[in-house]
């Protein structure tokens, strides 16, 4: 899959991972591993990435005795999501076309 097209992805599956409630990085891999693998290399320049774009806010509280970060969407997160929902019926247009293509030539 090409690269930036699964950083998007990648993206909007941690929004969507927090939509309902602030979570934390390990809760976040947990939630999105039965979807795509994410390892905490891969997570947290995301999450960076995402707080910088204003598409969800980090605090901090204590848990265990240690404090953990936790991630909470912005209203920002929630129309990115949103827009991905409207990219996504684009994308599934092309792919018909190219399936369709493909079926065409299989059989001949």
């Amino acid at each position: 899959m090409d690269i930036q097209m699964k950083r998007g992805l990648l993206d909007v599956c941690v929004l969507a991972a927090i939509k309902d409630e602030p979570s934390y990085g390990y809760k976040i891999i947990k939630d999105v591993k039965p979807f795509v693998e994410v390892s905490e290399s891969t997570l947290y320049p995301i999450l960076r990435r995402l707080e910088t774009a204003g598409h969800l806010t980090v605090s901090t509280a204590e848990h265990n005795g240690r404090l953990r970060k936790y991630y909470t969407i912005t209203p920002s997160g929630v129309k990115r999501i949103e827009a991905f929902k409207d990219e996504w019926k684009e994308i599934m247009q092309i792919y018909k076309f190219v399936a369709r293509e493909e079926s065409r030539s299989d059989e001949t």
